[in-house]
């Protein structure tokens, strides 16, 4: 099983944190899943202008092939400006509409106040529906005061860290054999 974790911003340090966190967990309890970390501060990554997904090089190419190869993703993305951010958008905007389907999508927000939640709700969950994704419902939503230090000190919010790994990698395992169990049904 191949698990992408994307840390959707360039600035700041609460969603990196977090997504190690999280890709940390999914090691130690999943230890034969392929894990792959991409946080977009360590790329160079070009704007959108509407090409394949598989003609771009570099660093783009890098992280389209590697989300597309991907059998869970697990988004990390803080909210600003009421909104993701851009970098997270972009790197939508350069996938194939269809990019998510057969793939388990779950979500992990940082914010600077309790409102944030509604941005997941009427903003990265109907790109994730319309791109096709297998939507983990179930989001950790991670406030300011939950970190100190560059660490999380909040044990409720690694508890549903933990919680949200075992529900990616058990709906990816259980998407993965329905699929298998349908392609059994025809004969090519």
């Amino acid at each position: 099983m191949k698990i992408v974790g994307i840390s959707g911003s360039i600035v700041g340090s609460k969603t990196r944190t977090a997504m190690d966190y999280t890709l940390k967990t999914v090691k130690e309890k999943y230890p034969d899943a392929e894990v792959t970390l991409i946080d977009l501060a360590d790329y160079d990554i070009q704007f959108s202008d509407g090409r394949n997904y598989m003609e771009y090089e570099g660093d783009t190419g890098f992280i389209t092939k590697t989300i597309m190869e991907a059998d869970a993703i697990i988004i990390g993305t803080p909210i600003f400006q009421a909104s993701i951010p851009a970098t997270l958008k972009n790197i939508f905007d350069l996938l194939p509409v269809n990019a998510f389907r057969d793939k388990v999508v779950s979500m992990l927000v940082t914010a600077g106040t309790p409102k944030h939640y509604l941005i997941i709700e009427q903003n990265l969950k109907p790109i994730l529906a319309y791109m096709k994704a297998q939507i983990v419902q179930t989001y950790v939503f991670i406030e300011e005061k939950d970190f100190h230090r560059k660490e999380i000190v909040n044990d409720d919010v690694l508890f549903r860290i933990e919680r949200l790994v075992e529900d990616t990698v058990m709906l990816t395992e259980t998407y993965t054999k329905i699929r298998e169990k349908k392609e059994e049904q025809y004969d090519f």
